[in-house]
């Protein structure tokens, strides 16, 4: 089973992904990498209550990610993967997990972000994140919802 879908937020568990994308991939895993979120023991308390109570949450630091990821894969998990920016997205890629799109799901306004999408900001890392991202063949879909149109962020990214 594994990745059923890799998605990047920065808000990392709320409505859109609790009442959208967790029924709708019908996933039995929660797996969100952070390391300021594996470090907060009250972030991932919370995290846990916003889920239904058959979803499981699993709450890793980026470095240990590839690996449990892949064990996970083993025990046959169909999980959701979350990651707060294209930064760790590009980790997980260079640490060998393989997926073949990644779902940028909201990047909010801070200053010094430009405007890529409807809720996607990007600052100078994130948009060179998301590059090597494409390079390396991952289709880069920006869309909130299951049922929104996915934009193609490649595209976006490259100007067209």
């Amino acid at each position: 089973m594994g990745v059923a879908l890799l998605r990047i937020d920065d808000r990392l568990i709320h409505g859109q992904v609790v009442e959208g994308w967790v029924p709708f991939l019908r996933v039995d895993l929660v797996v969100v990498i952070s390391d300021a979120a594996a470090s907060d023991e009250i972030q991932t308390a919370l995290m846990k209550m916003a889920l239904p109570p058959a979803v499981g949450l699993l709450v890793v630091p980026v470095a240990e990610a590839a690996a449990r990821l892949r064990s996970l894969e083993r025990a046959s998990r169909r999980s959701l993967v979350l990651v707060p920016g294209p930064v760790e997205a590009l980790a997980l890629m260079e640490s060998g997990v393989e997926v073949d799109r990644i779902n940028v799901g909201g990047l909010h306004y801070t200053v010094g972000k430009v405007q890529l999408g409807r809720a996607l900001f990007l600052n100078e890392k994130d948009r060179l994140a998301l590059v090597a991202l494409a390079a390396k063949g991952v289709r880069l879909e920006g869309r909130a919802l299951p049922s929104d149109v996915a934009e193609d962020l490649t595209a976006a990214l490259e100007g067209r």
